[in-house]
């Protein structure tokens, strides 16, 4: 269904139906404090007006996902992500690769893969390179320097955005994750670290934040090609 107005009063929510437009991607539902039927609710909205090509919600309960897999029977759920699409993916445009430091950081760096092919990159994703056996990540170096933009997760000390910058010069975007023992503070000793990285540059975004560096990614592999 075709949408000529900008927005599309929910009551509980004013959805933006104009993004794609201005940005070249639809809205994105935050799912994490809503209610199943408001996720519901706007992920139909959304598919309404973006017929061909997927939405996507993140941070999606259990309950939602249950929810939507009832109301919305054709969407997919990626339960590592936490998140739920709608609608055909877009045919990939460049190439993202995902590099995660340890399988624990392996939720966010599903979050940040799902996202780079919502928003019309190809992605792959390469697990547990950290940096305390640096012989897996010099495996892996030709997969690196053939992307056209580089997403690297790591909790504990987030040393690997660092290693991978003195390596390669692939753009590149580090999301620092809440993983670790209790110095690592919820993930803001892997936040500094990236922030305070001596390899030139390293691009950081917030805590657990696979989303935004997923988009931010895709955005840099589409133009790239």
């Amino acid at each position: 269904m075709a949408d000529d107005e900008p927005t599309a009063d929910l009551g509980f929510a004013r959805v933006d139906l104009d993004r794609e437009r201005r940005t070249g991607d639809p809205e994105v539902v935050y799912a994490a404090g809503k209610t199943p039927e408001q996720v519901v609710a706007i992920l139909r909205r959304l598919h309404e007006a973006h017929p061909s090509r997927a939405v996507l919600a993140t941070r999606v309960s259990p309950a939602a996902a249950a929810l939507v897999a009832v109301e919305l029977p054709t969407a997919v759920h990626d339960a590592e992500a936490s998140a739920v699409t709608l609608g055909p993916l877009p045919e990939p445009q460049g190439r993202v690769c995902v590099v995660a430091a340890g399988t624990s950081d392996g939720p966010v760096a599903a979050e940040a893969s799902l996202a780079a092919r919502v928003h019309g990159a190809g992605a792959e994703r390469i697990t547990d390179v950290g940096v305390a056996g640096l012989h897996r990540l010099m495996a892996v170096r030709d997969q690196l320097e053939e992307a056209d933009c580089l997403i690297v997760v790591a909790g504990m000390e987030g040393a690997l955005p660092s290693v991978v910058g003195g390596l390669v010069g692939v753009p590149m975007i580090a999301v620092p994750t809440s993983v670790g023992y209790g110095a690592s503070f919820g993930g803001l000793a892997a936040l500094l670290a990236m922030l305070n990285s001596c390899a030139p540059g390293v691009t950081v975004v917030n805590i657990d934040n696979g989303y935004g560096a997923g988009v931010a990614a895709a955005r840099i592999a589409r133009r790239a090609r």
